[in-house]
C-alpha cells in the first residue's frame, strides 16, 4: 500500500479535523468522529505496516495543526531562522505521529480474525490509543499536549474526569468512537443499534457525574487578585524596560486589595536576592494589611544551580524563620529549560536559540503545599500543569491550585487557550479550584467543576479579581491517580487475547 493514497488521505483530514475540537473552538464532538474515521480506516487495513501508515497519516494532521505554535517561539522570540524553524516544527510533528502510528501497528498485531468483529473496535483500538497517548505523557520528560480527553474539558465526559483523569476521558471518548465505527459498519441492524445504546449511555452517564461534589468546602471564601502584566517576551528579559517592568507591577498589586495576588512566571524578571528592597517591602506590607500574601515568579539561585521559583511576600513569611517560603519548578521544559546531552545539543541553546535562563536545576521532586493566605496552596509553574499526575502529588493536603504561566512565548496561537483548557482537568480531577496568573493570558479562575468562572481577554494588561473557595477531601483521580485507567486498558487488552485465543 503506497503512504499516498486515499486512506491515507483521509487519516491525515481526520487529523487535521481534530484540533477544532480543541479550545478555542472547543467542538469536541469532532475528534471522536474523527477517531472513529481512523478506527474504520484501521479495520479495512491489511497489513500492521498499513494500520502504521494510517496512524501516522492522522497524527501528522494532528500534531502539524495543533502544535503550530511552536514556530512562533522558535522563529519570532527564539531568533531561529525561517529556513530552520519551520521544518524543525514539521520534524517535531512527524516525531509525535510516530506514536500513533505505533498505535496502529499495535492495535493490528491484536488482530482477532475469528472473533466478533467488536473486539478491535470496542476493545482493542480505543486501549492501545489511550495507552500511546500514556506512554507519550511519560517517554522523554513527557508531551501529553493534545491527548484526546483534553477536547472534552466542557462536554458530558468531563464527568468521568474525577474518577479516571485524562487519559480516562481520553479511553471514555476513544470507547465511543469504536461505537461509532460499529455503528458505520453495521448500520441500523441489530448490533448497530446497541452500539448507538452503548454510546448514549457513556454520555448520558458522564453528564451524571458531572453532578457529584467529590470535594467539600473548607473554610470562608476570600479575595484573590491575578494580575496579568502583558510583558512582550521580546522586551521580557531586556534590562532597559526592567524598571517599567518592576513599576506596572507594583501598581497593580497596590492599586488591588486581596487577601491572595498572584503575579506570573517570572513577573519579575531577575535574581531573588538582586529584587529592590523597596519594592519587596512594599508588596510584603501591602500583603500584610490584607492579611495574606503575595505569590510572584522570579529567578533564585543558590549552590545547586539556578532556579524558576515562586516566592511569597506577606503574613505568611512569619511563619518561615529560616527561610522564605518558596516553590521551585521541577519538571523542566526540555531544550526551553535544560539541555539534554549538553555536549551535543549546547551549540542549540548557545549559538542557534537564544532563550533566556535555558539551562535551570530542578526543585525537589516533592514540595509541600506553600501556607499562604490561610490556604495550603500547590503552586506549579507553566508546564508542569499539564502533567494531572504529579499535580496530585500535593493532595489531599492542597486547599488551593495555582498555576503561573508565561504563554507569551506562543503570540497569538492557540497554544494559550489549549493550556487554558488543560488547567480545567486539573481542578476537575483534584476538586480544588485552579487560579491561573499568566504573562499574556490566559489568566482565569477555573472552578472545582472546571467551569472557567473569570478570565481575562489575551494580550492586554489587568487585573482578575474574584471570590475564591480552598477545599479540602480527595477524588477517587486523586487516591488512584493513572493507576485505575492502566487497569483497564490491561483488562480490555487482556480479554482480546482471551476471545482471539478462543476463538481459534
Amino acid at each position: 500500500m503506497s503512504i499516498f493514497n486515499k486512506e491515507n488521505g483521509l487519516a491525515l483530514l481526520a487529523g487535521l479535523s481534530c484540533v477544532s475540537g480543541f479550545a478555542p473552538l472547543g467542538l469536541f464532538p469532532i475528534p471522536v468522529l474523527a477517531l472513529a474515521v481512523l478506527f474504520v480506516l484501521w479495520g479495512g487495513a491489511d497489513t500492521p505496516r498499513a494500520a502504521a501508515r494510517l496512524g501516522f497519516a492522522f497524527g501528522l494532521g494532528l500534531f502539524s495543526a495543533g502544535i503550530a505554535w511552536i514556530y512562533i517561539a522558535l522563529h519570532d522570540f527564539g531568533d531561529m531562522p525561517m529556513w530552520l524553524a519551520a521544518p524543525a516544527t514539521l520534524l517535531f510533528a512527524a516525531f509525535l505521529s510516530l506514536f500513533t502510528a505505533l498505535a496502529g501497528y499495535l492495535q493490528a498485531f491484536f488482530n482477532v480474525k475469528f472473533a466478533p468483529r467488536f473486539v478491535r473496535p470496542l476493545l482493542v483500538m480505543p486501549a492501545v490509543w489511550v495507552l500511546i497517548e500514556w506512554l507519550r505523557g511519560m517517554i522523554f520528560t513527557g508531551f501529553p499536549w493534545l491527548t484526546l480527553g483534553y477536547a472534552h474539558s466542557d462536554s458530558p465526559l468531563a464527568g468521568y474526569a474525577p474518577l479516571l483523569g485524562v487519559y480516562g476521558v481520553s479511553l471514555v471518548a476513544a470507547k465511543g468512537a469504536g461505537l461509532l465505527a460499529v455503528l458505520w459498519r453495521e448500520r441500523w441492524n441489530k448490533q448497530g443499534q446497541i452500539a448507538l445504546a452503548a454510546f448514549a449511555m457513556l454520555w448520558g452517564s458522564g453528564a451524571l457525574l458531572r453532578n457529584v461534589a467529590w470535594t467539600q468546602p473548607l473554610g470562608a471564601p476570600f479575595t484573590v487578585t491575578l494580575v496579568q502584566g502583558n510583558i512582550g517576551q521580546d522586551v521580557k528579559f531586556n534590562p532597559d524596560v526592567l524598571n517599567d517592568t518592576l513599576d506596572a507591577y507594583r501598581r497593580q498589586v497596590l492599586q488591588n486589595p486581596a487577601r491572595l495576588t498572584v503575579l506570573p512566571e517570572t513577573a519579575l524578571p531577575m535574581m531573588r536576592d538582586e529584587m529592590p528592597q523597596a519594592l519587596v517591602e512594599q508588596l510584603r506590607e501591602h500583603a500584610k494589611r490584607n492579611g495574606g500574601d503575595v505569590l510572584t515568579g522570579v529567578f533564585e539561585h543558590d549552590s545547586g544551580g539556578y532556579y524558576n521559583s515562586v516566592i511569597a511576600l506577606g503574613a505568611s513569611e512569619d511563619a518561615f524563620a529560616a527561610e522564605q517560603p518558596h516553590y521551585r519548578k521541577h519538571h523542566l521544559v526540555i531544550f526551553g529549560e535544560f539541555i539534554p546531552l549538553r555536549p551535543v545539543f549546547g551549540w542549540l541553546i548557545n549559538e542557534v536559540l537564544h532563550i533566556p535562563m535555558g539551562d535551570l536545576a530542578r526543585g525537589d521532586i516533592s514540595q509541600a503545599p506553600l501556607s499562604v493566605a490561610g490556604q495550603r496552596v500547590a503552586v506549579d509553574i507553566c508546564y508542569e500543569d499539564v502533567f494531572g499526575e504529579e499535580i496530585i502529588t500535593a493532595l489531599p493536603a492542597a486547599t488551593l491550585l495555582v498555576n503561573v504561566t508565561n504563554d507569551g512565548w506562543y503570540g497569538n496561537s492557540f497554544a494559550a487557550a489549549q493550556h487554558n483548557q488543560m488547567s480545567q482537568f486539573r481542578a476537575m480531577e483534584t476538586g480544588r479550584m485552579m487560579l491561573r496568573a499568566t504573562n499574556t493570558g490566559v489568566s482565569s479562575i477555573i472552578g472545582v467543576n472546571g467551569h472557567v468562572l473569570q478570565q481575562l481577554p489575551q494580550h492586554q494588561l489587568g487585573v482578575l479579581q474574584g471570590q475564591v473557595q480552598g477545599y479540602n477531601g480527595s477524588t477517587p483521580y486523586v487516591r488512584w491517580g493513572n493507576a485505575a485507567v492502566l487497569l483497564l486498558i490491561a483488562l480490555m487488552l487482556s480479554g482480546s487475547m482471551y476471545i482471539r485465543n478462543a476463538a481459534r
